[in-house]
């Protein structure tokens, strides 16, 4: 004969068993909590390995988000986001590409479904990819803030390969030929345009009201509203959070000795946006991702920060193969420049991202693969050259490109066309 303190003890410890994952999109291994309550395991509770594989997602698709257990504490507000960064960390980018405000993860239900952590939710959802995505090897995080029960964050993180649809790769093909830094502009400017993902609950400031649905300050451009009969109005985050301002990079200062155990500041969203968007660079297969502008601060006790860090936006060279290259990881600390000059230097070795250089807009082709740009005084990150073209190794003001085969020979030629009719 169980008590009724054991009863609810065990009552409580099957609903805490049974939270809420998502499956579709496969997440890295499976972990169905929330984050901790001080953010020492945000993002993604800092879970990058696992998992049944990376899915392929293209350009301008519809994609199917799923979910599995009980405990669905009456529903709550959800956000797709994205990251390129490749080694992720508190202070990586995560950018909104499709928010549901109530209904998440699952709809007109006031507590939990049950308390099988293996039972399919009910509910299915969708979001599409967006059409100015950069292409490249990328990571999605699923966040839900539950409308019932403790105040919490709950993150799960997928990896994702966002590839071009037939119409994306011909525009890049063209675009290449054309311009290469038009190209690079334009991925740079849809990323950074894109709202920031909220975070709450997690020893930041913020925080959301208890059984409301939330209110995201900054929910994008790709909205679903599902408050029905059970899940009432929605209500705005308590405490020191604002609006997500696209282009910033939000971050959190804290001061305190610290230790090599202690959590870094999380990211908080910001009153104001900085003076130029965030940093950023492409990775082989037109990756897009953000480059830290500064190393992160230790904390014990993160607080919020008003002002972002200023940051300048690099440039994002992005090509349509997407052949992975294998470049030096960024050194901040280096401040060696480049010389300038206008015929091709060097031997074409890559330079860490991030590393001083000059003139502005010079070339590094490395090995006749892949390249660089020196964008805002710092050198991008390497990207790989389009199918079936190389370039010639070295420092140029220009890159200069030849081809093997009939796509790359159609690009190159596309290219010396334009050139021609410019002149």
């Amino acid at each position: 004969m169980f008590s009724a303190t054991t009863l609810v003890f065990l009552g409580l410890a099957a609903v805490g068993s049974s939270h809420m994952i998502m499956n579709t999109p496969p997440p890295y291994k499976v972990d169905n909590s929330p984050l901790l309550a001080n953010g020492a395991d945000f993002p993604c509770k800092n879970t990058f390995t696992g998992g049944s594989g990376t899915t392929s997602m293209a350009i301008g698709s519809v994609q199917p988000l799923k979910f599995t257990g009980g405990a669905t504490h009456g529903g709550g507000s959800c956000q797709i986001s994205v990251t390129y960064d490749t080694t992720i960390t508190k202070s990586s980018t995560w950018k909104v590409i499709h928010s549901i405000e109530g209904g998440c993860p699952v709809q007109n239900q006031a507590g939990n479904i049950g308390e099988d952590a293996n039972a399919l939710d009910p509910d299915t959802y969708s979001f599409t990819v967006p059409s100015a995505l950069p292409t490249g090897t990328a990571t999605l995080a699923w966040t839900w803030f539950n409308k019932i029960g403790n105040r919490e964050m709950y993150m799960n993180c997928a990896p994702i390969s966002i590839t071009a649809g037939t119409s994306k790769r011909d525009e890049e093909e063209d675009l290449m030929a054309r311009n290469i830094t038009q190209l690079v502009e334009r991925d740079q400017a849809a990323y950074n345009a894109l709202p920031n993902m909220f975070v709450a609950n997690v020893g930041n400031g913020c925080g959301t009201q208890d059984s409301k649905d939330l209110l995201f300050p900054n929910a994008g451009d790709s909205v679903e509203t599902l408050t029905g009969s059970s899940t009432g109005s929605l209500a705005t985050p308590t405490g020191n959070c604002q609006a997500a301002v696209a282009g910033s990079s939000p971050a959190a200062t804290a001061t305190g000795a610290g230790s090599s155990a202690a959590p870094s500041a999380l990211p908080a969203v910001s009153a104001s946006p900085a003076s130029s968007p965030a940093a950023s660079s492409s990775l082989p297969g037109g990756v897009f991702a953000t480059v830290p502008t500064s190393g992160q601060a230790s904390a014990t006790a993160p607080a919020v920060s008003e002002t972002p860090a200023t940051s300048a936006p690099a440039a994002v060279p992005t090509s349509v193969a997407s052949s992975p290259v294998s470049v030096p990881a960024a050194s901040p600390a280096s401040s060696a420049s480049t010389p300038a000059g206008t015929g091709t230097t060097g031997s074409g070795t890559a330079i860490a991202a991030g590393t001083a250089c000059s003139p502005e807009g010079l070339w590094n082709c490395i090995g006749g693969t892949s390249f660089q740009q020196c964008a805002s005084g710092t050198w991008s990150v390497a990207t790989q050259m389009a199918a079936g073209t190389q370039c010639t190794a070295g420092q140029s003001t220009t890159l200069n490109m030849s081809a093997s085969g009939a796509k790359g020979k159609r690009v190159v030629g596309h290219a010396r066309r334009m050139n021609a009719q410019r002149y």
